[in-house]
């Protein structure tokens, strides 16, 4: 049957209900904003075709939605796979393209009956405004608003477990059956070879442009021109990097023998949790990363869509030398490498967004003195300790910021009881200032000014420095 013919009668025999769910399972894909306007399957299908998802050789993608969504009718009378084949070809690392977080909302949404729906709307007028809740939603709209505020993500499922606790203890089972699955299946890590770069074929199709800001007022686009939009919920992924134990660089680097763990370091993860999420960004934490594993899941959120996102941000809390990071394997991972995996030719989702990188480490080993002709005893006080790291780089187009939590060639410091002096004034700057609609670069100068101002009687002092081609002013608003 010709390729138009079979989308044709696809579409025939789906109804509202398959619609929702093919919807829903393609918004990693399909941002909401450019969703609102399809209402049947050959208009969803030319969307699939415009972000290359779907082409006459190539159905993968529609033979997953329909598995995904239970029509395995239509998958094998019009495309001629049975349920074994799928999947058989879906235990195969790199060839799933839905997440394991939408399969398992679809699947909580499969379970809930009628009266149960409306056990969950009255739960979550708790955290939903009313007048978001009223009329046709079904469970499906109901994630997404969650997702919209904050309260719902692949690693926050607080809320959605207790709503399932007392609607159906049931329910339950699925999310727990999610939650078991390797955090590899959970984020689609689990990747072919060849699978980075066709994930970057597939975005350099994405849409920058999000719908929501297109329908901004004329003086909100006129502000937009000096300040970067805040309009989506969640504004974007914050990745933090904390690394701390570092035995297998020992064993396995004989120069990094000597290389000590990052006591204090999660004092630092904390508090950029804690901070960030506040902030309205979906923070997402990695522990004691490898330089390769650190490498591949950069490389996933290089290829994930982030068409409905604002901003993004990596923060790395590790040991360096010389413009490099070290995994906790003693191997090497240049700075440079690490921000260019973001720019607009690689990751077109973020081009003309702000993307965010705060590194804390030191950049060389000399001591920062408040009278420059002598030099501080190199013994170490107490409780502080020194990471190892030299200069810093970002790509040279616009739209970068790299903090840094020293100048080039001096140490920082990082208490083994309390964290890192540069982690933790910019953590407590933001949650004061963003509030009352201060600018980031502003931050960063207080932070400067703070950090400067301390002073270890044994170490010596400490000078952060960033790095940007910011084009606007950087708000994160509480609203």
């Amino acid at each position: 049957m010709d390729f138009n013919n079979v989308l044709y009668k696809i579409g025939e025999e789906l109804g509202r209900e398959d619609m929702a769910a093919l919807k829903f399972l393609s918004l990693d894909h399909i941002p909401q904003g450019k969703q609102e306007h399809i209402n049947d399957f050959l208009t969803f299908s030319e969307k699939l075709k415009e972000k290359r998802l779907l082409e006459e050789g190539n159905l993968s993608f529609l033979k997953e939605l329909l598995f995904r969504s239970n029509r395995l009718d239509l998958l094998d009378t019009y495309l001629h796979t049975s349920m074994e084949e799928m999947k058989r070809e879906l235990q195969i690392p790199g060839r799933a393209q839905i997440s394991a977080f939408r399969v398992m909302l679809l699947q909580v949404s499969e379970n809930v009956n009628k009266e149960e729906l409306k056990d969950f709307k009255f739960f979550l007028r708790q955290k939903i405004p009313k007048c978001k809740l009223d009329g046709d939603m079904d469970l499906l709209d109901a994630f997404k608003e969650m997702q919209k505020m904050a309260i719902l993500g692949e690693r926050n499922l607080d809320i959605l477990k207790s709503i399932c606790d007392q609607v159906d203890k049931s329910l339950l089972e699925i999310i727990s059956d999610y939650e078991k699955l390797p955090r590899e299946r959970r984020m689609n890590l689990e990747r072919s070879p060849d699978a980075c770069s066709n994930g970057e074929e597939i975005c350099e199709t994405l849409a920058v442009s999000n719908p929501l800001r297109e329908q901004d007022s004329t003086s909100q686009s006129q502000t937009s021109d000096k300040v970067y939009p805040m309009t989506n919920m969640p504004r974007g992924y914050c990745l933090i990097f904390n690394n701390n134990d570092f035995s297998e660089a020992r064993r396995d680097v004989p120069r990094l023998r000597n290389i000590k763990n990052r006591n204090g370091t999660n004092f630092d993860a904390e508090a950029l949790r804690e901070t960030f999420t506040k902030l309205l960004f979906e923070v997402v934490d990695y522990k004691d990363c490898t330089a390769s594993k650190l490498c591949e899941i950069l490389k996933f959120y290089q290829s994930t869509d982030h068409s409905n996102k604002d901003c993004f941000i990596c923060c790395i809390l590790s040991h360096g030398d010389k413009g490099i990071i070290y995994g906790t394997d003693g191997q090497e991972v240049s700075i440079y490498n690490l921000t260019s995996y973001f720019t607009g030719l690689r990751c077109p989702s973020l081009a003309g967004k702000p993307k965010l990188f705060f590194i804390q480490a030191c950049q060389g080993d000399n001591y920062q003195k408040g009278v420059p002709v002598e030099t501080d005893s190199e013994q170490k006080g107490d409780y502080l300790e020194m990471d190892l790291c030299q200069r810093r780089y970002i790509p040279e187009e616009a739209d970068f910021l790299l903090g840094m939590a020293t100048v080039d060639n001096y140490v920082s410091f990082r208490s083994t009881v309390e964290g890192t002096w540069y982690i933790q004034s910019l953590c407590r700057s933001l949650r004061e200032r963003c509030p009352r609609g201060d600018d980031l670069l502003s931050i960063l100068t207080d932070v400067n000014y703070e950090v400067s101002h301390k002073d270890d009687k044994n170490m010596g002092k400490q000078m952060p420095q960033p790095t940007f081609t910011l084009r606007k002013k950087l708000r994160l608003p509480l609203k």
